[in-house]
């Protein structure tokens, strides 16, 4: 299975860059290629020291640095991932695009705070990385399925294609988030490879990128410029959103004019005729 999860790995880089979209999501391409090149490396670091009955500090100290600092470069990796497939979901509103980045970053340093202030640190130096790793993966799971989450509940609104290579994205790793919290909810944390929920885990990894794969092999719709009415209240979000931060130009505000303008005018000139008459009275 673990066989069978590379080479669709492979498949779907081939596919992601036959299609030029590396150039459309570039942090998907990268984490891409980082998992394609990575598994061979881990998988032969694993093979020495399991050549040497685990019994080769150098061997295993290699395999424990190299799959931590992947681990972790993937929990970085999968944030921009979220950032690229939110611009692409809502391409056609720049102000809702312009207050969703700021809204991605307060959320990642707010993980940053929380994933460093939870950490017990029992380990120390490099043994620390898996708390570490763990903690950002979790968070970036979150985001995960948050965005995944938004893009299902407003898909009519964004006029979002379920077609979309954005949403198949989104779908993938939203399942293979769900998948990884069930997993480290039920598995402990001695399980043996040949434990059954095992295999449960990686069934769902295998689903999660054939699901990719299907996207990546599918064309998406043909791009229509969006019509909406001016009244449209995602419309007015944007614009809403557009205006956040923009200072622009000052400008003198002015009373807007009611609807008895006229009657107004008519009460001013009685009171200047009252007072003219009441000073010609005066004077005589």
């Amino acid at each position: 299975m673990g066989m069978a999860e590379f080479m669709l790995s492979v498949v779907i880089a081939c596919f992601f860059w036959k299609r030029g979209l590396q150039r459309r999501f570039p942090a998907t391409g990268a984490y891409l290629a980082m998992r394609v090149a990575s598994a061979p490396v881990l998988f032969l670091l694993l093979s020495e020291d399991q050549f040497h009955h685990y019994q080769s500090v150098p061997w295993a100290m290699a395999y424990f640095l190299a799959f931590w600092a992947i681990y972790i470069a993937s929990a970085v990796l999968l944030f921009f991932i979220c950032i690229e497939v939110f611009r692409s979901a809502l391409s056609a509103f720049p102000g809702l695009i312009k207050f969703g980045i700021v809204v991605f970053r307060w959320a990642a340093l707010a993980s940053l705070i929380l994933t460093f202030s939870t950490i017990s640190f029992a380990h120390r130096g490099v043994f620390s990385l898996p708390d570490v790793g763990i903690a950002l993966m979790r968070s970036v799971s979150i985001l995960e399925l948050s965005l995944l989450a938004f893009l299902c509940l407003s898909m009519n609104a964004l006029r979002l294609s379920p077609r979309s290579m954005a949403f198949g994205i989104a779908l993938s790793f939203g399942l293979m988030s769900a998948n990884d919290f069930i997993a480290s909810s039920l598995l402990s944390s001695n399980a043996s490879l040949t434990a059954p929920l095992q295999f449960v885990y990686e069934s769902g990894i295998l689903v999660a990128l054939g699901i990719w794969l299907t996207y990546s092999v599918l064309p998406e719709p043909a791009y229509t410029p969006m019509v909406m009415p001016a009244n449209s209240t995602i419309y007015r979000w944007n614009e809403i959103a557009s205006a956040l931060g923009h200072t622009g130009t000052q400008v003198a505000v002015q009373e807007p004019a009611n609807g008895f303008f006229l009657t107004d005018v008519e009460k001013v000139v009685e009171k200047v005729l009252n007072r003219n008459l009441q000073g010609r009275e005066s004077e005589s």
